[in-house]
């Protein structure tokens, strides 16, 4: 069987080592023959997107709320578009049993605009299904469309969509069930190609930013819930059974200073799309997950002592998010049945708080120091070329705070935060210090979608997932120019008290 690369693909993969001036890899030669080597011999990989990265569709109305901006799509600006963007919000009732019927579809390989009536495309995870698919993936998506023809061999390529605006234990949860579903596809496979199943089948996981998350907390805990006594968990691994290499690329791990200021001011992506409000983002339990930790001091006081981004009084004081006077038209677009400015206000206090709750429990489970178990490997690749918002300080009621530190990351996760380096905010060491087992780091010298496009990403991740050996800890080699900094061998990792 021969891999055939489109030109789409090859092209990619071209212009991403013109745009960095570096000599480009050659991809076909390094990888041609691994490439083409029976699934049955390879793990299956799934692909998980970050935030924004699943297209969300409402099938009632036929709608897409988030993916495509023209013809039938939900605009934030109407009332009936809010709500669909939104998530639910009902004194009582927990975050979980909040719902709607909107419903992830597929992730974005890119993300479709209507502007001045002429379709524009802006290229989303394109570029990371393009690279597996140079690897000899077989992705359903790319597989469907043309755009990479794999014959008929290769059936072990999978993308897991989410609902991105949900509490990221849920989608661990949910993708325990999409595991065990491929899982059962994979093996039906083999039986009807080989005529045999493989006697151990485990998954190899490519996650970008959100995503990551989500593949730590369901490798540490499984499709388990977070305890209900509030109490931190010991973790379990039992997603671990199924998965055997991670690979997390520019993960917010110790959370990023983008989403504080997209829970206060809202945002914009471009000229071209309309603004999404604060108060239809605070709605959304994700977006608080990825807040940075108190101690790492992210965000100070006027006074310069760090602010607890998870007291739900801090965020009252100041009067930020789904608690901004200025919030209320949004508020009464999304809860259209409540007269009252005051019962909106209140509903919205005891959401945020229902949410910033979670957001802490769930850092607890991922900060927890373990090491990974035998059979399973963790790796990172990040970017610290950018200068990145490091800290805010408040300044007044009503106000959001300003930027007042950069330091080095990707333009939206810092160097820092991908490793969860818990030097931060303490006193400084040689020697990082992080609750996570990493089995190696590379940086890369991008942004934080540019790191999918860069010829060293692809250069590494198909040399991790086709000829690194698989019965030891690997090293990736050094062809790429970029810095790469491998962890001493099962460093201990130490991470400081006192919450999240």
């Amino acid at each position: 069987m021969r891999v055939r690369i489109s030109p789409i693909v090859a092209a990619f993969i071209g212009l991403a080592a013109c745009a960095n001036g570096l000599p480009g890899p050659n991809l076909g030669g390094i990888y041609n023959r691994a490439a083409q080597q029976s699934d049955f011999e390879r793990n299956p990989i799934i692909v998980i997107p970050g935030i924004l990265g699943s297209r969300l569709v409402q099938e009632a109305q036929g709608l897409t709320v988030w993916g495509a901006f023209g013809g039938s799509w939900a605009d934030p600006r109407k009332a009936s578009g809010a709500r669909l963007l939104a998530l639910p919000m009902q004194r009582g009732v927990p975050l979980r049993d909040l719902r709607d019927d909107v419903e992830a579809a597929e992730v974005l390989d890119r993300v479709r605009v209507t502007l001045m009536r002429l379709p524009v495309e802006q290229k989303a995870y394109f570029h990371l299904l393009g690279a597996l698919g140079a690897g000899g993936y077989r992705d359903q998506n790319l597989g469907r469309t043309g755009a990479i023809d794999y014959g008929s061999d290769h059936y072990t390529c999978f993308q897991f969509a989410y609902d991105w605006r949900r509490d990221n234990v849920e989608n661990a949860q949910r993708l325990h069930e999409f595991i065990l579903e491929k899982r059962a596809y994979v093996l039906a496979e083999d039986l009807r190609r080989f005529g045999r199943a493989r006697q151990s089948l485990k998954f190899d996981i490519v996650a970008h930013s959100m995503g990551g998350l989500v593949t730590r907390y369901y490798l540490r805990y499984g499709a388990a819930d977070l305890p209900a006594d509030g109490s931190v968990p010991a973790p379990t691994w039992a997603g671990a059974a199924h998965v055997e290499r991670a690979v997390l690329v520019g993960t917010p791990n110790a959370g990023s200073i983008d989403a504080v200021r997209n829970l206060i001011e809202g945002v914009s992506f471009s000229f071209v799309l309309p603004s999404f409000p604060a108060a239809i983002l605070g709605t959304m339990p994700s977006l608080y997950q990825l807040l940075p930790r108190t101690r790492h001091r992210a965000v100070l006081a006027q006074n310069g002592t760090p602010l607890d981004l998870f007291e739900t009084d801090v965020w009252e004081q100041h009067q930020w998010g789904l608690l901004d006077p200025s919030q209320d038209e949004v508020l009464a677009k999304l809860l259209p049945a409540v007269e009252s400015e005051a019962e909106r206000r209140e509903i919205g206090r005891e959401h945020l708080g229902k949410a910033l709750l979670r957001a802490a429990r769930f850092h607890e489970a991922l900060d927890a120091p373990a090491r990974t178990p035998e059979g399973l490997s963790l790796h990172l690749i990040a970017g610290d070329a950018e200068p990145t918002a490091a800290r805010l300080q408040a300044h007044g009621v009503g106000r959001p705070p300003q930027l007042i530190e950069n330091a080095p990351g990707d333009g939206t996760v810092l160097r820092t935060s991908a490793i969860l380096d818990e030097r931060v905010g303490r006193e400084w060491t040689p020697k990082v210090q992080t609750p996570i087992d990493w089995d190696h780091v590379t940086f890369l010298f991008q942004d934080h979608l540019g790191l999918t496009r860069d010829p060293a990403f692809t250069d590494n991740l198909l040399y991790l997932l086709l000829e690194a050996p698989r019965d030891a800890p690997s090293e990736l080699p050094d062809r790429s120019g970029q810095a790469q900094v491998p962890f001493a061998s099962r460093v201990p990792a130490t991470v400081q008290s006192g919450g999240p």
